[in-house]
């Protein structure tokens, strides 16, 4: 039979172990937790920016539609002419009201393509001050933990 030596781990330093396990794993939970929260955020930007994609690409499929339509709507008139001065009258107002459609139209178009770079800068500029605040708050308790149990393991050791 061997003579293994019996050494008891004293209760203080059992205390200590047991206490820098608990401060560690709730460091390392509120890391992970604003790690989350901003990837949650990020998600929320990105699916933010993907919204305002389609709307802007189907605002563009919109304003195609219109333009066309007036194209064929000019056609059809010029059909219908029944001499070549009416045929310029048509053509003269078309290029008129397609001009201001036009106008009206990258008016609008740019403003949505303005608002939407907006809400997407502001997100990620959010997101990012967030989840920076919150990973400084969370390396902050870990050293603060690390001193703690710097100070108890030198307590313990005295």
């Amino acid at each position: 039979m061997s003579n293994t030596p019996n050494y008891e781990v004293p209760a203080e330093m059992r205390d200590f172990a047991e206490k820098s396990v608990d401060q560690a794993r709730k460091a390392f939970d509120s890391f992970i937790g604003a790690a989350r929260r901003t990837a949650e955020t990020v998600q929320g930007s990105t699916d933010l920016a993907r919204s305002n994609a389609t709307s802007i690409s189907s605002r563009g499929f919109e304003y195609a539609e219109q333009n066309v339509n007036a194209a064929f709507d000019l056609a059809q008139k010029l059909v219908r002419a029944r001499d070549v001065q009416e045929a310029m009258q048509h053509q003269a107002e078309f290029v008129r009201a397609q001009f201001a459609a036009i106008q009206a139209q990258a008016k609008e178009f740019g403003g949505l393509a303005q608002s939407a770079f907006q809400q997407s800068a502001e997100n990620a500029k959010s997101a990012m001050q967030q989840g920076a605040a919150e990973a400084r708050q969370a390396y902050e308790q870990g050293v603060e933990t690390a001193r703690e149990n710097a100070n108890d393991a030198q307590k313990a050791t005295s």
